[in-house]
C-alpha cells in the first residue's frame, strides 16, 4: 500500500468536510451578532481585502488584530474565519480578516507581498478606525501561518529587509515553515510551488526579527510535518534569543483547532484574548 501524504490532511481527518461546514457555519451566525465592514481593498485585486470586525463598545485606542486565513496557499477565505474574530472582540480588540490572490495564478513571493502590503495599510488606517497602530497583533492558520511568520522575517527571497509595520506578538497555528516538501506533495499540481520558491520562503530559513512575541502551537493530532516544524521554528527562535511560546492543543486536529482559536472560553483562544489585551 502506498504511503500516505502527511500534507493531506483530509486522509488523516474523516469528519473533514462536516468541520469545514461547521466553521463556516459558525462564521455566518458569529457575523450576524457584530458589526463587519466587508472587503476593504489594500490592493488592485478583488481578494486583496480584508474584513474588519468591531467591538460592540470600541473605545479609542483600541488594539488591532490581523487573522490570515489557511488553505495551503490555493484555498480558502476570509468569510469563512469570522468567527476567529470572538476572542478579539472579548478583548476591546478589532480584528481584521484578510484575503489574498491564491496560486497557482498568484506566486509566492507575490502573495507573500501581498499580506506584508495588507499589514501596512492597515496600521496606517487604525486611527481612521479607533485601533492604535502601535497595538497590532497578527495571528494565522495552516498557510497563513507560514504567512504571518513573514511579517517579522527577512526570508531567502527578500531583496534586503522589507518594510515591516510595528508589530507586538503573532500566534502561529499549526503552520508549514520548511516549503521543501510541497513541491512534491499531494499539491503539486493544485500549487504548483517551485523547489525554488519552497527555498526563498521557507521561515526555518529566514532571520527572525527581534521585537514581536512569538506564540507556535498545533494540535495534538495533527501529523508528523506539523509537529516536527513546531518544534522547530520555536527552537530556531530560541538559538536566536526571540521570545517563544511552544504550544500544543490537546485532542485537536488540523481543523478543529480553529475551533479552540476562535473560543475566548477555550485554552488557545483565551491566549489570543490575551495577547491582543497585551498588545
Amino acid at each position: 500500500m502506498a504511503e500516505r501524504d502527511l500534507y493531506r490532511n483530509r486522509d488523516f481527518i474523516p469528519d473533514f468536510d462536516a468541520i469545514m461546514k461547521e466553521t463556516e457555519a459558525r462564521s455566518r451566525a458569529f457575523a450576524d451578532t457584530v458589526r463587519v465592514e466587508r472587503n476593504v481593498k489594500y490592493g488592485p485585486t478583488e481578494r486583496q481585502s480584508f474584513d474588519l470586525v468591531f467591538p460592540p463598545d470600541p473605545t479609542p485606542g483600541a488594539p488591532l488584530h490581523m487573522f490570515i486565513h489557511g488553505g495551503y496557499w490555493r484555498a480558502g477565505s476570509k468569510e469563512a474565519h469570522t468567527l476567529v474574530a470572538a476572542p478579539v472582540i472579548a478583548a476591546g480588540g478589532i480584528a481584521v480578516l484578510v484575503s489574498y490572490d491564491l496560486m497557482p495564478g498568484t506566486r509566492l513571493a507575490e502573495i507573500v507581498a501581498q499580506v506584508r502590503s495588507a499589514a501596512r495599510h492597515l496600521v496606517e488606517m487604525a486611527p481612521g478606525i479607533g485601533a492604535d497602530p502601535a497595538r497590532f497583533t497578527v495571528s494565522g492558520h495552516s498557510a497563513g501561518a507560514h504567512l504571518a511568520s513573514l511579517l517579522a522575517s527577512e526570508a531567502p527571497g527578500d531583496a534586503g529587509l522589507p518594510d515591516f509595520p510595528p508589530l507586538r506578538g503573532m500566534l502561529l497555528v499549526s503552520g508549514i515553515y520548511d516549503l521543501s516538501g510541497i513541491p512534491g506533495s499531494f499539491l503539486k499540481d493544485e500549487a504548483r510551488m517551485t523547489d525554488h520558491e519552497a527555498r526563498n520562503w521557507s521561515p526555518l530559513l529566514a532571520r527572525h526579527l527581534a521585537g514581536p512575541q512569538r506564540i507556535i502551537t498545533r494540535g495534538e493530532a495533527e501529523t508528523a510535518p506539523f509537529q516536527n516544524q513546531a518544534i522547530a521554528l520555536n527552537a530556531t527562535l530560541d538559538r536566536e534569543g526571540q521570545a517563544t511560546e511552544l504550544r500544543i492543543e490537546p485532542n485537536r486536529n488540523h481543523l478543529s483547532i480553529v475551533f479552540d482559536l476562535a473560543d475566548p472560553g477555550a485554552p488557545l483562544g483565551r491566549r489570543l484574548q490575551g495577547l491582543v489585551q497585551a498588545s
